[in-house]
């Protein structure tokens, strides 16, 4: 099974270019993949840098045919000519999704700049067994709201594996059981350093009710630094650092065979990841 993460900056390259194919284009020279988790999709938002109208969403699911389409839409405002602009994360897969979920994260109040983030959740049926994909993409300006989204994402996975060790009772319609599991994939731009403590709080053991997400660079790579994910060629925000991680509960960082970053596109400010599990 494959899966690429990757923050596409509404597919602008840091050549100012906007460019969704570019995007598919490459993530297809990457790898036959089964997920591809995206963060920073538009749509409808023609003020962003170099962007157009572009519903975004619906062009990655044309560009991906026979892949499930799971939105999570963060900043939903009004256009001001009576529809709405978008701005999120999504995930696509091959896999057929049993459940998809939407969980807006902790938002307070913060004399920055920042904006409602969510982590989007879809149950798909793979090789491995069901298995909850998420995705996210949390806050860079302030420490304090990205450390109450890591509690937020806590609790998502928390609920997940409760949920699959507590079946609910058979009902109609609305109420008819859908597949839960323990077993999950975090992706996404955590906004965070590899020493930074959101990441360590975001890996810390639970109850017994719920395994612990790893990060899978140091599983797989041992020692072997990762390398940046972001700021490789613009250094307003900071230096080239790391920023973009896979996580997995137990079972599935088992099974992670490779793990590959590639540090030479340049068809976002961010880097994409690679992961290979293990189905045999």
């Amino acid at each position: 099974m494959k899966l690429i993460t990757w923050n596409i900056q509404w597919a602008r390259g840091t050549d100012g270019r906007v460019d969704p194919r570019r995007i598919i284009d490459h993530v297809k020279a990457m790898a036959d993949f089964d997920v591809l988790c995206l963060q920073e999709v538009a749509s409808n938002f023609a003020d962003l840098d170099g962007n157009d109208a572009t519903d975004q969403f619906a062009l990655f699911v044309e560009m991906l045919p026979g892949f499930t389409a799971v939105e999570g839409i963060g900043v939903d405002v009004d256009d001001g000519r009576g529809g709405r602009k978008r701005f999120g994360n999504l995930i696509l897969t091959r896999y057929k999704v049993a459940q998809a979920l939407r969980h807006l994260l902790p938002w307070e109040a913060a004399a920055t700049r920042n904006m409602p983030r969510v982590l989007v959740e879809a149950v798909a049926e793979t090789p491995l067994g069901p298995v909850r994909l998420m995705t996210t993409h949390l806050e860079y300006s302030s420490p304090v709201l990205r450390a109450a989204q890591v509690e937020g994402i806590r609790e998502a996975h928390r609920m997940g594996a409760a949920r699959s060790r507590t079946p609910r009772q058979p009902g109609p319609q609305t109420y008819a059981p859908t597949p839960d599991t323990a077993n999950a994939i975090l992706t996404g731009d955590f906004n965070m350093r590899p020493d930074d403590a959101s990441l360590a709080r975001l890996q810390a053991p639970f109850d017994d009710v719920a395994p612990p997400l790893l990060d899978l660079w140091p599983v797989v790579m041992g020692e072997t630094p990762p390398p940046p994910t972001a700021f490789i060629v613009d250094q307003t925000y900071g230096p080239p650092g790391c920023l973009d991680y896979v996580l997995a509960t137990p079972d599935l960082a088992a099974r992670a065979r490779s793990i590959v970053c590639d540090i030479e596109t340049r068809a976002s400010d961010h880097q994409p990841i690679l992961v290979e599990f293990d189905v045999g």
